[in-house]
């Protein structure tokens, strides 16, 4: 069986009534299953979790993203986490018998019909079409915000669509990537340059590990900060690895770690390295996890 997975983040995170009709759009469609939504209010944004054949995956993502794109007004949106638009990104990540190359030809065919109804598209990951536009943040600098000099700039002319600003929907970005594995880790104090330092000693692009992203993000309603992160490649750089180096930073300044969180899901292999490194059980493999041995005889 064919299986492609869709992650959609939308700039929506607040009002739970949006977020429904927006998921009832993916349950609407035959062939595709919806496996999870998660809402942030401090980020404002959502995402959503769901696995099927790459035609229905495309659809059903088409369907969540017009709806979004109707109930979302990006000239009212305010959030911690970086955003470039309504729909904000939307990767394409194979599962089972689906090439990256597959993966990569839904992203440009989603991205070309978004581009129809007036939606800036830019392309990253593996399905980028241009080097620079390869890695997200790159093409989320600026955010919504600076979008309307972005599209002036020749070099950041769209992949598809218009090259006009949309101030209702703002730009959209699409692409196929490995799976990826969203993790946070919350600090027990209010002080958001205690986060910031943190995240810049932990992501790649500044001297940190391998495959990391992180940034500090204020948790207001919490009351609270957070090192927000994703891991692109769990696989070089694991969870462990991440909450080890943060709780030694955090331990300095005399701030304890108040807990973590998985947005979305991850992977069953992501898990070795928790096993392998906390455990001390540097030969664990997921295929000893007796739930996986009967998926495969099944």
């Amino acid at each position: 069986m064919k299986l492609l997975e869709c992650v959609p983040n939308i700039s929506e995170g607040r009002d739970q009534d949006k977020i429904a009709s927006i998921a009832e759009e993916v349950r609407k469609h035959k062939g595709v299953k919806l496996l999870d939504t998660s809402s942030d209010k401090d980020h404002h944004r959502s995402v959503f979790t769901f696995i099927g054949g790459p035609e229905a995956i495309k659809d059903a993502a088409f369907s969540l993203a017009m709806k979004a794109i109707d109930l979302i007004d990006m000239r009212e949106h305010k959030g911690e986490h970086p955003r470039l638009g309504a729909v904000d990104v939307v990767p394409f990540v194979p599962v089972q018998g689906v090439e990256m190359e597959e993966a990569v030809q839904i992203a440009h065919e989603f991205g070309k019909g978004l581009g129809k109804r007036g939606i800036p598209i830019f392309f990253y990951e593996e399905a980028a079409t241009q080097p620079e536009r390869k890695d997200l943040p790159s093409i989320r600098k600026g955010e919504y915000e600076g979008l309307v000099e972005k599209l002036k700039d020749p070099k950041w002319k769209p992949d598809e669509g218009p090259d006009q600003f949309n101030p209702k929907s703002g730009a959209t970005i699409v692409g196929a990537r490995f799976p990826l594995v969203a993790y946070n880790i919350n600090l027990k104090t209010k002080d958001l340059t205690i986060a910031e330092e943190i995240a810049r000693k932990v992501r790649f692009k500044d001297g940190g590990f391998p495959h990391v992203r992180a940034m500090g993000v204020d948790l207001k309603e919490k009351g609270m900060v957070q090192v927000s992160m994703n891991l692109t490649n769990y696989r070089v750089t694991n969870i462990p690895k991440v909450y080890e180096f943060i709780k030694k930073e955090a331990l300095k300044k005399g701030i304890e770690i108040e807990g973590g969180e998985i947005v979305g899901l991850i992977p069953l292999a992501a898990l070795e390295g928790i096993v392998q490194d906390y455990l001390k059980c540097p030969q664990f493999l997921v295929r000893q996890v007796i739930e996986q041995r009967i998926l495969e005889f099944e």
